[in-house]
């Protein structure tokens, strides 16, 4: 296929990161205009389309890697704007259904920021690639073309109603609002099949000031995970130190166990979880927002790649698959199967026939791979709804409990861990021989009983010293 035969002109619909991310990656063969609903900001600051902003996003060095082949420097961009590269587990302390994790040299990393900031610098770098435009304040209202080929979208803006906006390729990257398959059912491509598992969860989150000397001080993450084998709502909180010398502070609660948006609770539901020591670094701290709650976090997957998609047009990020947002795989997963449409872009040209099916094929094995992971999970919890764990799941989920409680003390499953949770490598990591013998040799002896701050941490926040180890009272419940 010559490049003479590529694409002149690629509409993604969504101006989130993801959206941005496919308009990187088109804009090497085509032109791109991005359309999206919003006005969106010239620098971090909220967007109405995209509420779950308010709460914590932490992008795992997995999808930060991806997003670097796709925009290299872009590392370096975020952390020049106030994000902050956190080694793990070295800048981590985190309590794990087995328990506290050991703070050894790193092994992954991840960016720590807001939301707004994290797409703002994203934002910057695509709108100012050459062929890059945006259509703003603008709401698409279907798909323009046939069940065989789909040339373009129909589009109110501001200034027109019902405009039509060609395009050799369309690219739904609209988030978990996406109306996708209602466009596609008005073409006559019916029976896309989804899937759902919903533990129920709902999420609040507040931001605080840091106590002075914690940003400078390299102050770490903070995590109490719930533990999804006991039959209770599972309950979370987390602390993420972010630009400004800020905290933003997450809890969450599945159902029946869920957080709230009274203020007044938001203390004292930290100190409920399995272990208090979120609750006690806020005691104290002053608060810089309300508190944002939110519903709706259901794991949810729309199996495009199994249809008979027109041809050009494909779906990626939430518009084909949402996690629970606990497990921050959203951002990684979409970065990583844009890096996959890359290499086929690259490998066959965009004008090749049947690019759009190819594209969403080639998306489908990192979203399965999260897909699993994330709802082998959520579905253990009281009350959560969707489908049962597949047959076999059951030794397997023994084996990866194994490997969690020695990754408590023995540093290459620590390793192991953030290799695939980070998702730097795929679960099948885990049962490599190197990994495989410390799983039978696991063990929690000598696993740390209290959160492991370190001394001057503790100072830091105005936390009274360590209880001794040897006698602890009232962790690691």
């Amino acid at each position: 296929m010559t490049q003479s035969s590529a694409p002149r002109h690629a509409v993604v619909i969504g101006g989130s990161l993801i959206g941005l991310l496919a308009a990187a990656v088109l804009a090497e063969h085509a032109t791109v205009t991005v359309i999206d609903a919003d006005l969106l900001p010239e620098g971090p600051a909220p967007r109405r389309g995209l509420p779950q902003a308010r709460h914590t996003h932490l992008l795992w060095s997995g999808g930060a890697r991806a997003i670097e082949r796709i925009l290299p420097g872009i590392t370096d961009e975020w952390t020049d704007a106030g994000a902050l590269r956190r080694s793990l587990p070295t800048d981590l302390v985190t309590m794990t259904a087995q328990g506290w994790l050991p703070r050894c040299g790193e092994k992954q990393f991840n960016i720590s920021c807001s939301r707004d900031l994290l797409d703002s610098v994203v934002r910057a770098r695509v709108t100012g690639l050459e062929g890059v435009s945006t259509l703003q304040r603008s709401r698409v209202r279907g798909l323009e073309g046939t069940a065989e080929r789909i040339t373009g979208v129909r589009v109110d803006t501001p200034d027109e109603q019902d405009r039509l906006v060609s395009a050799d390729l369309v690219v739904d990257a609209s988030g978990r609002g996406s109306r996708a398959t209602s466009w596609l059912g008005a073409l006559g491509v019916n029976g896309i099949r989804r899937a759902e598992v919903d533990s129920g969860l709902v999420y609040a989150t507040r931001i605080f000031e840091a106590p002075p000397g914690a940003h400078a001080a390299g102050f770490p993450i903070v995590n109490v995970q719930s533990d999804p084998r006991v039959p209770v709502p599972g309950q979370t909180a987390t602390i993420a130190p972010i630009e400004d010398g800020r905290w933003q502070v997450t809890l969450s609660g599945t159902r029946g166990g869920e957080p709230t948006g009274d203020p007044d609770l938001f203390v004292p539901f930290a100190k409920g979880v399995r272990d208090p020591i979120v609750g006690e670094l806020l005691e104290g701290r002053k608060p810089l927002t309300d508190v944002a709650v939110t519903q709706g976090t259901a794991n949810r997957r729309v199996f495009f790649e199994k249809a008979e998609l027109p041809d050009g047009f494909f779906a990626v990020g939430d518009a084909v698959a949402t996690f629970n947002p606990l497990y921050g795989q959203g951002m990684s997963v979409a970065a990583q199967g844009l890096l996959a449409v890359r290499e086929l872009l690259r490998a066959k040209g965009p004008g090749h026939p049947g690019i759009g099916r190819e594209a969403q094929r080639a998306l489908s094995p990192t979203v399965s791979t999260a897909w699993e992971l994330a709802t082998a999970q959520d579905i253990l919890y009281p009350g959560a709804t969707g489908t049962e764990p597949r047959p076999g799941a059951g030794p397997l989920g023994a084996y990866v409990g194994r490997l969690m409680k020695g990754a408590t003390t023995d540093e290459v499953l620590t390793g192991a861990l953030f290799d695939v949770i980070t998702m730097s490598e795929v679960p099948a990591h885990w049962l490599r021989p190197s990994v495989f013998w410390h799983v039978l040799r696991a063990s929690d002896r000598g696993a740390s009983p209290v959160p492991p701050l370190t001394a001057a941490e503790r100072a830091v926040a105005g936390l009274a010293p360590a209880a001794d180890p040897a006698n602890p009272v009232g962790r690691g419940r």
